[in-house]
């Protein structure tokens, strides 16, 4: 059987992303794409290197019909996204790409995005997208919240680590290096080539950073206390990959067993040999995260290191995941691609 899919805010880099992974996909097919403020144009106006694709002229949201549609990746602006959702089949299963439904908690909702959420029986429904760790749920879910990116990285690092107990809770440290993708495709002054290239930039320092709503979320639910780290995201000028720095105190080998131990069984989870350090290009363009764990020379310390990117295990390709699971679909479908190299 082929599922009948659509992509809303197909003109992003999420929504590119999602159209690349899904050509590859042997049970699913597009047959709707939109992209409000392009509606009318081919998808290969947009993003030329689609060309060839045959795929549906971009439209209107409102144009769409959804009678036939099986599930629907939402690639939208927070706030966008939910007023959208809402008006959705009830038939339709859906995968969120924005932050609408990634936290549980309406307040905190509002304190890191600023506006009070307007689909709150939706929000209780919703299901976090980490695969990893909710597959069960995600596979009977009807609406499954996509993770930010940084949020995954920190916590495919992480999350085995606070269950097992072998960390310092009060001692994380989170220092992350972003490509400029993650910004977004809007024209933006900061993101010009002038002005990134050639350096790198610090951003919302100083526990600003939204993405903290779900490390504190997701790091107490796990420890069964409040879990607050020190999290600070760098933009480098390159354009996907994101290198996540942990500094936290454990015993070193014991962390890298306990990562090994619990990932055995993930295929795109992938502990390095002890001491071996991951890189970006090497996951570039998949669904796969590669993870290092080091020991530091204060005793008792240790440096844990994971690169994800951005774009596919970040995003897209975990939305694809999930849809997978949701669909009833082998989960490794379409997203067995290795990197290009060099």
């Amino acid at each position: 059987m082929t599922f009948n899919i659509a992509i809303l805010g197909a003109s992003g880099y999420t929504g590119a992303e999602l159209i690349r992974l899904i050509l590859g996909h042997e049970r699913m097919s597009i047959t709707a794409l939109s992209a409000d403020r392009k509606a009318g144009l081919d998808i290969a106006d947009v993003f030329p290197f689609l060309r060839g694709a045959y795929l549906p002229v971009l439209s209107k949201i409102e144009d769409i019909d959804f009678t036939d549609v099986d599930l629907v990746f939402c690639a939208l602006p927070h706030a966008t996204s939910q007023a959208v959702i809402l008006t959705l089949p009830e038939h339709v299963k859906i995968v969120d790409l924005s932050a609408d439904f990634r936290l549980c908690d309406p307040l905190s909702y509002e304190k890191w995005y600023g506006q009070k959420h307007q689909a709150l029986d939706l929000q209780k429904q919703a299901v976090y997208g980490l695969t990893e760790f909710y597959r069960a749920e995600i596979a009977e879910a009807r609406l499954v919240a996509g993770t930010g990116c940084n949020a995954a990285a920190g916590q495919f690092a992480l999350n085995p680590l606070i269950k097992a107990g072998v960390i310092d809770l009060d001692q994380i440290i989170l220092d992350l290096k972003a490509g400029v993708s993650g910004a977004g495709r809007s024209a933006k002054e900061s993101l010009l080539h002038a002005e990134l290239s050639e350096g790198t930039q610090s951003y919302s320092a100083g526990g600003l950073h939204r993405h903290l709503g779900e490390f504190d979320q997701e790091f107490s639910a796990l420890a069964g206390r409040k879990v607050e780290v020190q999290f600070t995201p760098h933009l480098l000028p390159m354009n996907r990959g994101i290198l996540m720095t942990a500094y936290v105190k454990g015993i070193p080998e014991l962390l890298h067993e306990t990562l090994s131990k619990a990932y055995a069984d993930e295929h795109f989870l992938q502990v390095l040999p002890f001491g071996h350090l991951p890189s970006t290009r090497d996951v570039r363009g998949t669904n796969f995260c590669h993870i290092g764990v080091v020991g530091d020379r204060k005793v008792g310390h240790a440096v844990i290191i994971c690169v994800i990117d951005n774009l596919t295990k970040g995003s897209s390709g975990q939305a694809l995941q999930n849809a997978n699971l949701m669909l009833g679909i082998p989960e490794m479908m379409g997203l067995t691609s290795f990197a290009i190299v060099p």
